[in-house]
């Protein structure tokens, strides 16, 4: 749910806001259609609450040409919502009440187990319990897949499910709190990025907003810029294209440079509309210069 403003209230502030905006999100929903609009072939591991928009968001999913199989309904808790107020420079401020989502069992990922180990790439985030996520991960790096983490929302990543990503993928905020370097630029994302990778992930990709994205693959760096730079009229879901663009990328055989570069203009197109899923480019919309 979106309200757009001129600033973000503080504390104890009441200011009224613009047009309001109810669309389909969540991390994970937004890189599943993400990587389906992409071309990629997708099923979706999740969990909604058995009311209207778990409804709603079951028939989503299905349109958007994903694989629901492995999309259960919690009949206690309410499914997820996000509350998103975004300012007049496209900087937003996000609280989410997971509702089904903290329910995502290991059960659950068992009963899936089958769907990631036939995958090419398992790809996760936080807004589901970090021990589910830490135990798909365990299945997936067994079996030979790919496993792609984008540690959003920011916490500690637990240093084993850091050893068992391939591809780990943080943005400013969430690279500063899992190397302790403030990161600005290209130069403080090359350190954060020497301290991640000594964790153990393979990869590691740090976006950097307008910058672009850097790239830490053994021990050398890739400066990846935008290449087409654009009016930002919304963030939300930018990180989430830009992770199921590179993940279909990587997929099809793309090398990672370019399949960054593919996941930059994705997501730079998702910047310039309002919302979550609604501002989500197709393939066809995806021109590299």
């Amino acid at each position: 749910m979106v309200i757009q403003t001129a600033r973000l209230p503080v504390p104890g502030e009441t200011i009224i806001g613009g047009e309001f905006l109810m669309t389909p999100g969540g991390k994970g929903a937004n890189q599943a259609v993400a990587a389906s609009r992409l071309g990629g072939n997708v099923s979706f591991i999740t969990k909604t609450g058995n009311d209207v928009f778990g409804k709603q968001l079951l028939e989503l999913y299905e349109n958007e040409g994903i694989n629901t199989d492995c999309v259960s309904s919690d009949m206690e808790n309410p499914t997820g919502v996000a509350l998103i107020t975004v300012d007049r420079n496209a900087e937003n401020c996000i609280v989410v009440a997971p509702g089904a989502n903290k329910t995502l069992s290991k059960e659950d990922v068992d009963k899936c187990r089958e769907t990631i180990e036939g995958a090419d790439i398992l790809l996760m985030q936080f807004e589901i319990p970090m021990n589910t996520v830490e135990y798909a991960a365990e299945i997936a790096r067994n079996a030979g897949v790919k496993v792609v983490v984008n540690p959003a929302p920011a916490y500690l990543m637990p240093d084993n499910l850091i050893k068992n990503t391939h591809i780990l993928i943080p943005n400013m905020t969430e690279a500063e709190i899992i190397s302790g370097i403030r990161v600005t630029d290209w130069k403080s994302a090359k350190e954060a990025a020497d301290i991640i990778q000594e964790k153990g992930a393979d990869i590691v990709i740090i976006t950097l907003g307008a910058l672009g994205a850097l790239l830490k693959i053994g021990g050398t760096f890739h400066e990846v810029p935008i290449e087409v730079k654009v009016k930002a009229v919304d963030t939300t879901a930018a990180g989430d294209t830009f992770c199921g663009a590179l993940c279909v990328a990587i997929a099809e055989g793309m090398s990672i440079r370019d399949a960054i570069r593919f996941a930059n203009r994705a997501s730079g197109i998702t910047v310039t509309k309002m919302g979550a899923q609604v501002s989500i480019p197709y393939r066809k919309d995806i021109v590299l210069p």
